[in-house]
């Protein structure tokens, strides 16, 4: 019996050094609470290098903010103009913005300013900073097919509509397409971490949709950040940087040679809590 308990100790230490491994394979912790990851996409894309970069954040350890322009009073900056001004340790594009340059396209709150007071036809809702933190998760991304759109807006500070990519649990809401672009999204894995997913090489949606499900990330839902050559992501901590730009967009920059961050009105960045 002892030998049989010890023989069992030794395999499940095994297994679980066996998974450890596995998982340091595929992520790199930055701090705890906050890993990146750099995958290898099992479709090709015809550009670039076909690789996704994640960013998984603790929503327990670090917190996200929104910045707007519009609220701040200062023009447009770029997504690193943004963390260094503020002082973050990472930012990617809060969402498509409208002809005026500040306008989110979906409905977009953050406490006492309003940047877009229009809920539109967009599923995916991303909540943070809630007002009963007791009550409400620190970060959620609704489907408001799902969950009543008002009650969001009551529950959070900061509210972000936005394109769905995936509705929870990681279905691809996204049917095939001749359109591609490079692409900034947000989304959340199935242990409730942030994911900041960034891919350089163009894909349409639903092929994207379809390659994140697959690589070993766990994820359970996205939105839609941004496209093409406004599609941002950038993040340092200690002496790792990550500075990635978009490029490829079908009909609006058939190219990829974007070598420098375009000028966003709204981001949302990470801060430690």
């Amino acid at each position: 019996m002892f030998n049989r308990i010890v023989i069992k100790s030794i395999l499940f230490t095994v297994f679980f050094a066996s998974c450890l491994t596995g998982q340091e394979k595929y992520w790199k912790e930055l701090d705890p609470g906050l890993s990146t990851g750099e995958f290898e996409s099992p479709r090709k894309s015809t550009v670039g290098d076909s690789k996704i970069i994640i960013l998984k954040i603790k929503p327990s350890v670090y917190s996200l903010k929104l910045f707007c322009a519009g609220e701040l009073n200062h023009a447009n900056l770029t997504v690193r103009e943004w963390c260094e001004k503020y002082k973050l340790v990472g930012a990617i594009n809060a969402g498509m913005f409208q002809a005026d340059y500040k306008s989110n396209v979906g409905y977009m709150k953050n406490y006492d300013y309003m940047n877009n007071p229009k809920i539109n036809k967009y599923f995916s809702v991303a909540a943070f900073n809630p007002i009963n933190p007791e009550k409400n998760a620190s970060f959620y991304i609704f489907d408001i097919d799902e969950t009543n759109m008002q009650g969001i807006i009551k529950s959070y500070h900061t509210v972000i509509q936005n394109l769905r990519l995936m509705k929870r649990p990681a279905t691809n809401r996204w049917s095939q397409q001749e359109k591609k672009w490079s692409e900034a999204a947000l989304g959340q894995d199935k242990n409730g971490n942030i994911l900041f997913i960034f891919s350089r090489s163009p894909y349409s949606m639903h092929d994207l949709n379809n390659i994140l499900k697959q690589i070993p990330i766990g994820i359970d839902c996205a939105q839609h950040l941004e496209g093409g050559p406004e599609a941002s992501l950038y993040f340092c901590y200690n002496d790792f940087t990550i500075e990635k730009a978009g490029s490829y967009e079908t009909d609006f920059f058939e190219r990829d040679d974007n070598d420098r961050f375009w000028p966003i009105p709204n981001v949302i960045g990470i801060v430690k809590r």
